[in-house]
């Protein structure tokens, strides 16, 4: 009996969510290794920044020739129309990493946009183990790890951030509700101060810096003692967390 040909369509490629360094560590000391075995094969990757991550790669595998992978930027500027392109890889066959500027992929990252897509298309998403600096900050703190919020950036606007700052420390006293943000870092030590002056002494504020780094210092102190404190966080990497007794 002759059968008849199919052209089935290849299968599609996975999405792996590939975590990068967060401090200037080497990448085994905080990535699985079967991270690093799928950063050198696959040939696509979704990217914020390309110049950092062809320096990631590169410390993943010193002999990868980067001129030979196909990189695509997925940034706070990228149209939602751009994604299509992006995927056309997966479509195909092949798989394709995710990498962000932050950590962890699609974690107060644009890269979520590439995630959403690919379930639209029933393409397979596959999030690899990593450094997140929101969770290792979270773990250290000793605030409640139960009932949390990731807040991102305050408000720029002087009212919008009162109103922020009033709203978290609602959710604090109210919900026990442990509130994570993050602040442009040769912004830091303004930030602190600010704390100090507009939210109540007994809260404590946990600054989290150069996490999983050579210098990394975690600090937990009530607002009132920040207040009296000589620190030096501008230009650091750092997450703020904040709670109360």
């Amino acid at each position: 009996m002759n059968r008849v040909p199919t052209n089935n369509p290849p299968a599609k490629g996975v999405l792996y969510l590939l975590p990068v360094t967060i401090g200037d560590t080497a990448p085994l000391s905080v990535l699985p290794a079967d991270n690093i075995m799928i950063a050198r094969r696959v040939k696509y990757f979704i990217v914020e920044n390309v110049r950092t991550a062809r320096r990631f790669l590169k410390k993943c595998d010193p002999s990868l020739n980067i001129d030979e992978l196909t990189f695509f930027v997925l940034d706070k500027n990228t149209d939602r129309s751009e994604i299509d392109e992006m995927m056309r890889p997966l479509d195909e066959g092949n798989d394709i990493c995710l990498l962000s500027e932050a950590g962890c992929p699609a974690i107060a990252d644009p890269g979520s946009m590439a995630v959403a897509e690919a379930h639209r298309r029933s393409i397979k998403v596959r999030p690899l183990v990593g450094p997140s600096s929101i969770l290792l900050s979270l773990m250290a703190s000793g605030f409640n790890g139960q009932n949390f919020a990731f807040c991102g950036y305050l408000p720029v606007d002087s009212a919008q951030r009162n109103k922020a700052l009033r709203e978290m420390t609602r959710r604090i006293d109210n919900e026990r509700q442990t509130q994570i943000f993050i602040e442009t870092p040769y912004r830091n030590n303004r930030l602190i101060d600010e704390l100090t002056k507009a939210l109540p002494g007994h809260y404590l504020l946990c600054v989290a810096s150069d996490l999983t780094g050579s210098e990394e210092r975690i600090e937990v102190k009530t607002l009132k003692t920040w207040a009296h404190e000589s620190y030096k966080y501008d230009k650091i990497p750092s997450i703020f967390l904040l709670y109360r007794d």
